[in-house]
């Protein structure tokens, strides 16, 4: 148990460090342009951080797609209780359920299921990271902006990446060694650059978010352990897909929604801000033990 909980905790404090560095730019006033950021991840940090990983990925693409149908549903479940949770409390849907809807598995979600269930786990999650990144960039833009857009979706270098690394993966063909690499530095932009924006915006978190944060990570780990479970039974997941299953629901929001909350409400952002450090902080209490009793 200790040596798990160590594992987990170097994985989730090397994302707090990075959120860290950008707090202290936003206290020393620092110059930090979030649309631009968010612009950069969105069109070339995520796509070729998709089409890098996935090329390289060992699995057979039914069982992948296996993963990313039980993905989907499960983005849709969280999307359905958070919808009907945040009516019940009264919560503003546009600011939260974006938030809600998506967890953070991929600067997480993937190196906490290698550690814990090597290549095959990984691999597996990579199917989870494929739909929620799509889902954030389709879904998770029109809800805070209030608005639907198929244009979107025509244009979004991420289902294009997704497309990509699909055919890539079915045919067993590999990048040209010069581009794989390019890809690999370009990909690897996406999460610091994230974590960064992150941080900047936590320097104006406000007391009484603190308590919105703690109700909505409650939330979120509830609902999660509800899909889970109602998917491993419809799935009939065992082993490695269960245990990547389970680790992938019950990720802490991911920071990327935090992009769109701060591009169309704004005055939530701190409120958004916080509930994704309180739920990546309770990721260290939280996996440990779903570890050792459910996987």
């Amino acid at each position: 148990m200790d040596h798990l909980f160590l594992n987990v905790l170097n994985v989730v404090l090397p994302v707090l460090v990075c959120a860290g560095i950008g707090y202290c730019l936003a206290v020393f006033k620092a110059p930090f342009d979030n649309k631009v950021i968010g612009g950069i991840v969105s069109n070339v940090g995520y796509p070729t951080l998709i089409i890098s990983h996935l090329s390289a990925t060992n699995l057979a693409v039914g069982a992948f797609l296996d993963m990313m149908a039980a993905a989907a549903l499960a983005v849709a479940g969280f999307g359905l209780l958070g919808f009907v949770a945040l009516k019940l409390l009264r919560l503003p849907v546009r600011a939260f359920l974006t938030p809600l809807m998506h967890g953070n598995v991929g600067n997480i979600g993937l190196p906490i299921t290698f550690l814990a269930l090597g290549d095959a786990g990984m691999a597996y999650t990579m199917a989870f990271v494929v739909v929620v990144l799509v889902s954030i960039f389709t879904v998770g833009m029109w809800i805070p902006a209030g608005e639907f857009s198929p244009k979107k979706i025509a244009t979004s270098p991420i289902v294009y990446a997704v497309i990509a690394s699909l055919i890539l993966m079915a045919t067993g063909t590999a990048l040209p060694q010069p581009l794989a690499k390019s890809f690999d530095i370009l990909g690897g932009l996406s999460i610091p650059l994230m974590l960064l924006t992150l941080g900047h915006t936590l320097a104006t978190l406000k007391a009484q978010s603190v308590a919105r944060a703690i109700l909505l990570t409650v939330l979120h780990l509830g609902m999660a352990i509800v899909i889970a479970s109602a998917l491993i039974w419809v799935f009939g997941f065992t082993g490695t897909e269960r245990g990547a299953l389970i680790l992938c629901c019950l990720m802490p929001s991911s920071v990327a929604t935090y992009l769109f909350i701060d591009q169309h409400v704004p005055e939530y952002g701190s409120d958004v801000a916080g509930f994704i450090l309180v739920s990546t902080l309770a990721t260290i209490l939280v996996l440990p033990v779903a570890l050792t009793y459910w996987i």
